[in-house]
């Protein structure tokens, strides 16, 4: 019978081939050579992290920054994403608690291009409310596993195309790199002022033969823990209201990184990495809705919207006397995970004046939501009404109550079930197969010293789905007790805090199947090919690389045909119209890259950097997709939205230039200033449409009548800045490290709902400042970040654009060597516990209508929550 190996079959067939004849290899070695290979000297502390990050910013011929571990499983900062932020020109997205999302320079964090050791690192969402982009989920990553991470800022031929704010390559450690038998081990114990409970445990240990011609590492992450956010929400958009709420959301994250290493002849060496990750986000939203008074206070306008005549407010006050109506209570639970799972197989052969390179690897994800459900309780009598003063007038709304708002589960009433028209589920897949073949050839051309040439292929797979439940004849009512646990806080008092797998269970007896809701089903599928040319050039006094990448994507989506077919007897209302045949949309594009970077030594210590390139960012999956409906059969009116997307969009393309000047002095010690310009082109515009016809009336409002967006490339913008960068180590253990990003954006205000040319994500000023101490026995770092004010943009019905107040946070780390394996450590994170504001941007004379949302007009407060002080203790062990 023949077998046919699958590339990853094959890659651990030779990975364990190439260690059998590494094994044979080692006991033929004879001892002179042993003795004469040295082992790796291994510098573990700040300053030598602060070094290490510093020669490699130095020693590259493009503009490039780094993070580098301190020691085996301790990266500066308890996550990837807060480790990055440090980086001059990062900012970090932290919207659950984490760093999940970085933005280079101001661009949009779908700019961002990430990779694990070169290559693509596939990643969905676990929230159903958000966009769905290319941006890689930080939150994924603990920080135990990584080496260190280097964020390309300037192009170069031989980078993958993505990323127009710049390309981060996350590297994984190796086992050849590392001493043999490298164990560590810790634990760790974290405790919030608001979250639960946080508990941590990682391991790592490294293996090589004494020839070192085979090695083997295997590094394991396992926390487990619950996130709370609480604040105040703003939601005009419904019946006046205002929305004290709690999240609560269930975290284990597991993560297995297995690495393999084989150099069984000399100039060969091959490896097999293997990465598992897991996000377990089970969670809640709890609102206890407050509805205002038609009767402002005469100094305020209420703020209207079409379905909300009345308005909302801006200041109001109640008493016992005249309390505000009964109150409504609602409660969202999600089943909710992500996955991503890598394999790559790398092989590398040098021979005297060339080198070749072959990685072949799959990756994929699946994200999204396997049960949304919802529990309410309308305009119950709850033992108090609200009574106190609403004041809506600042960036914050205040609210500020005379009586006691607390209630429990046990003033609910006896008995609930889920509410229909909310639930639904919505599983994503993102997959990616590549291969890549490179190979540099030495030259000896004058100042030419090298030419690098290669060829990536890649097949890419994006699908989104959408299902709707098929209920039970008969909804069978539960004990509302057994529906929480406790109590969770939200502004200044308490409320019942769901039991989430008891919420998810109840509502899963009660489906009998599921219909797949065929209007949200989509397939994106891109072919990516790229070749490329370099050369590296070297002089006196001068370095760099200069060359074109030539990259061509085939783009195909596949979705149901909305071709008029009747509604079959038992099927989602939603699907009318709606075929189960498929339609098929393709489009292609195709581009050619330069790229030039130049280092000048202008002396030993000083360089000068300049670099011009072009690169791209592919759209957005969001605004690819065939169709999306949303607002359809909800409990409210004039919401319906029905987007088209385009899979005809071109990328977003930058022309870029930097320009820096580098001081280095000491161990680890730089001054440096950069200045950098992109002129980018290609956004991607929504052209909106209102009260039209589509085909579908909508059960709740009777009629066949739709807010319709489409997607096309219009217009250009531009960023630019500048950074500038110092560490220096002071002398007795102290030192500092800081730097300062100013950026400049303007963006086509056409591509955005709230008409403001503004980049997403991107502060005007930001800040890191960083001081540290450290001895053999202690260390002590206190570390602040800070950002000027940002547009936040979720283009789905519920959220929407709005812009979030300048955010700043101070964090201390502690270390103490108890001897020198064994370290005690103690991580506090925003020890001023910053609250998180965020407020409405766009201009009031805007309609108000589901693109224009009334609390996103500018001033008007739209959310903010509670900031939260972390502490975390550790215990590690390494021999």
């Amino acid at each position: 019978m023949k077998v046919k190996k699958t590339p990853v079959a094959a890659a651990v067939s030779i990975t364990l081939l190439a260690a059998a004849f590494a094994a044979h290899a080692q006991q033929a070695e004879p001892a002179k050579k042993e003795a004469a290979q040295l082992e790796q000297v291994v510098v573990t502390g700040i300053r030598a992290s602060l070094q290490t990050a510093a020669n490699i910013k130095k020693n590259a011929n493009a503009v490039v920054d780094a993070v580098s571990a301190e020691d085996i499983g301790k990266l500066p900062d308890s996550d990837v994403g807060q480790s990055l932020g440090r980086i001059p020109g990062i900012s970090v997205g932290r919207a659950f608690g984490q760093g999940a999302t970085v933005s280079i320079r101001g661009s949009d964090p779908q700019m961002t291009y990430t990779t694990l050791n070169g290559q693509t690192v596939a990643s969905t969402g676990w929230y159903d409310q958000l966009d769905i982009d290319r941006s890689f989920n930080y939150s994924l990553l603990p920080s135990e596993l990584i080496g260190g991470m280097k964020v390309y800022k300037s192009s170069q031929a031989d980078l993958t195309e993505g990323g127009i704010g710049g390309t981060v390559i996350v590297n994984t450690r190796k086992p050849l790199e590392m001493p043999a038998n490298t164990g560590f081990a810790s634990i760790k114990y974290g405790k919030g002022t608001i979250s639960d409970a946080e508990k941590e445990i990682s391991g790592l240990y490294s293996f090589k033969n004494d020839a070192r011609t085979f090695g083997a590492l295997i590094a394991v992450g396992h926390s487990d823990g619950s996130y709370i956010r609480r604040g105040i929400e703003a939601d005009s958009r419904w019946s006046s209201d205002i929305a004290p709420t709690a999240f609560v959301q269930d975290r284990k994250r597991d993560a297995i990184n297995l690495s393999l290493q084989a150099k069984p002849v000399q100039g060969l060496e091959m490896g097999l990495n293997i990465l598992k990750l897991k996000l377990a986000a089970d969670n809640s939203n709890s609102s206890d809705y407050i509805f205002h008074d038609a009767n402002c206070d005469k100094r305020n306008t209420a703020v209207k919207s079409p379905w909300n005549p009345d308005g909302m407010c801006l200041h109001s006050t109640t008493t016992a006397a005249k309390p505000l109506m009964n109150q409504f209570f609602q409660n969202w639970a999600r089943a909710a995970e992500m996955t991503s799972d890598s394999v790559t197989f790398d092989g590398h052969y040098q021979t005297e004046g060339a080198k070749f390179d072959v990685v072949v690897g799959n990756t994929k994800a699946d994200g999204g939501t396997s049960l949304t459900t919802n529990y309410a309780y309308g305009w119950w009598d709850k033992p108090a009404k609200w009574q106190g003063t609403i004041d809506a007038t600042g960036k914050q709304i205040v609210l500020s109550p005379t009586s006691n708002q607390s209630f429990s589960a046990a003033n609910l009433p006896a008995t609930s079930s889920p509410e229909t028209w909310a639930t639904s589920r919505g599983p994503n897949k993102d997959q990616e197969k590549f291969g890549q073949l490179d190979a540099t050839f030495d030259l000896a051309w004058g100042a030419l010293t090298s030419f690098k040439t290669g060829v990536r292929l890649a097949d890419h797979t994006f699908e989104k789905r959408s299902y709707r439940p098929v209920w039970n004849a008969t909804i069978a009512p539960v004990n509302t007790a057994s529906l929480y646990e406790g109590q969770v806080g939200v502004a200044s008092w308490e409320i019942p805090r769901p039991n989430i797998g008891a919420m998810l269970a109840n509502t899963s007896k009660n489906i009998s199947g599921w219909i797949e809701d065929r209007s949200a089903f989509s397939e994106l599928n891109e072919k990516n090919k790229a070749i490329y040319g370099m050369f590296e050039f070297e002089a006196e006094k001068i370095r760099g690389n200069f060359g074109l990448r030539y990259i061509s994507t085939d783009v195909k989506n596949t979705g149901f045909a909305f071709d008029g077919t009747p509604l079959a007897a038992g099927d989602y209302a939603g699907n009318e119209n709606w075929g189960r045949g498929f339609a098929v949309k393709k489009s292609s594009y195709n581009d050619v890259l330069p790229s030039l970077n130049i280092a000048f030594d202008l002396r030993s210590d000083l360089i000068l950097r300049a670099a011009a390139s072009q690169a791209i960012t592919r759209p957005n999956f969001v605004n690819m997709f065939g169709v999306s409906v949303s607002g359809y059969n909800d409990d409210r009116v004039g919401n319906e939205t029905w987007t088209l997307g385009n899979v005809g969009l071109k990328p977003m393309k930058s022309s870029q230039i930097d320009l820096s000047l580098e001081y280095y002095y000491g161990k680890g010690n730089l001054i440096s200033a950069t200045y950098f310009n992109k002129d980018i082109s290609n956004f991607i515009t929504a052209n909106v449409l209102t009260n039209q016809k589509v085909g579908l009336v909508d059960p709740k409002s009777k009629v066949d009548n739709w807010t319709v967006q489409s997607f096309v490339n219009a217009g250009g913008g531009r960023l630019q800045g500048l950074e500038l960068q110092i560490n220096h180590a002071l002398g007795n253990g102290f030192g500092v490290s800081a730097n300062y990003t100013f950026t400049e954006g303007t963006a086509p205000a056409s591509s955005y709902a709230d008409n403001l040319g503004i980049f997403t994500q991107s502060s005007k000023h930001n800040i890191n400042a960083v001081g540290y101490y450290e001895d053999q026995n202690y260390s002590a770092r206190l570390a602040y970040n800070w950002r000027s004010k940002y547009m936040i943009r979720e283009n789905s019905y519920w959220y929407g654009n709005r812009m979030h107040d300048g955010y700043g946070t101070l964090d201390a780390s502690f270390g103490w060597n108890i001897t020198k394996n064994l370290k005690l450590s103690l991580d506090v994170t925003n020890l001023l516990k910053k609250d998180d504001i965020q407020y409405g941007a766009m201009d009031a004379s805007l309609p108000a209508d589901v693109l224009h949302k009334d609390p996103l007009k500018a001033g008007f407060p739209a959310w903010s929550f509670s900031g939260e002080r972390t502490y975390k203790i550790g215990l590690s062990a390494k021999f």
